[in-house]
């Protein structure tokens, strides 16, 4: 045969291969989740997240300063409120003192070049395992709202960089972005999670918060009132879109995998950055899978936070942070 044009060529070797290689894998990539919880010398482990943790401030230190060195410059806090501070109001989380402040100011003190984000939404906080405030056996969205701005704020005072509101309530983004510029918070940045689907691969990390919805008779059991109804797709255009004329810096597809359609559509209707969260449950599985002997871990786990990228993930929230830097580097 005499072809003029073989492709082959260019797969011949490991060394070619990475040479043409079009999306790469590097600790500029990354978010990294962190779960956060009272008491001192805490390194728990989530029983459904095999190798993530809950840590204690002290602790949590440490952490931070390993995460530097191994080159991974954002963490994205995630405070687990004790029981006794739970109501319907998520009073707790306006808390200025709170677990959640105090971590902002723990790693900022730890690490001050540490871009620091923040979780904002209810459902730590809330007695019904929501992310709003229960009003006649459903999410009062408006009300939520300014609860969630005002949240917003008292990360900021304690030294966010990023406040990232993944409620999903109507109006939260020009809400917060308002609040913070009235308060002279113009440059805190807000990562929206303007497409969070109602998904089934959440349930580790409500292990690990103790945050699942529909606790009592008096809320609804799931959050499909307000997370996005996974088989749509314009919606989350729209959603997307909204956000950023809201005030938004950044915007994020949630879950990964099965929403890269969704990542690839919105990359091409926007140019503010993307962020793609792999959550608990695609983690859990990979890691349940690799221990029975069903698959190589650390392939599959590259070859998905590839295909995270390829999709047109600017950044990526992964439990798998410090593994693939191990990897790559």
């Amino acid at each position: 045969m005499h072809l003029l044009r073989r492709n082959r060529r260019l797969r011949s070797s490991e060394a070619l291969r990475s040479l043409v290689r079009e999306h790469w894998i590097t600790p500029n990539d990354f978010i990294v989740p962190v779960f956060v919880v009272e008491g001192t010398q805490v390194k728990d482990e989530i029983a459904s997240m095999p190798g993530y943790y809950r840590y204690s401030l002290d602790v949590l230190k440490q952490e931070v300063r390993e995460l530097w060195s191994m080159g991974l410059k954002a963490v994205l806090i995630f405070a687990k409120a004790e029981d006794h501070l739970k109501d319907n109001k998520g009073t707790e989380a306006l808390n200025p003192d709170g677990l959640m402040q105090r971590a902002v100011k723990t790693i900022k003190d730890t690490v001050p070049d540490m871009l620091v984000m923040t979780d904002v939404a209810l459902d730590p906080y809330s007695s019904y395992g929501h992310d709003g405030i229960i009003t006649n056996g459903q999410v009062d969205n408006d009300q939520s709202v300014a609860v969630l701005a005002e949240m917003a704020l008292t990360h900021a005072v304690a030294g966010a960089d990023f406040v990232a509101p993944s409620d999903m309530m109507d109006g939260r983004i020009k809400a917060i972005r308002d609040t913070l510029e009235e308060a002279n918070f113009k440059d805190t940045g807000i990562m929206s999670y303007s497409a969070k689907y109602a998904s089934s691969f959440y349930g580790p990390f409500r292990d690990a918060l103790d945050s699942a919805p529909g606790a009592g008779n008096e809320s609804p059991k799931d959050k499909k009132t307000y997370q996005m109804d996974f088989g749509n797709t314009n919606e989350a255009i729209e959603e997307t879109l909204v956000d950023i004329e809201e005030g938004a810096d950044m915007v994020m597809v949630k879950p990964g995998l099965c929403y890269l359609d969704i990542v690839k559509s919105i990359s091409e209707v926007v140019t503010v950055p993307i962020a793609v969260y792999q959550v608990s449950g695609e983690y859990a599985m990979v890691k349940a899978a690799a221990e029975k002997g069903w698959l190589d871990h650390d392939a599959v786990l590259l070859e998905q936070l590839t295909a995270i990228k390829r999709a047109g993930a600017s950044l990526i929230a992964s439990y798998f942070a410090k593994d693939a830097i191990r990897l790559i580097t």
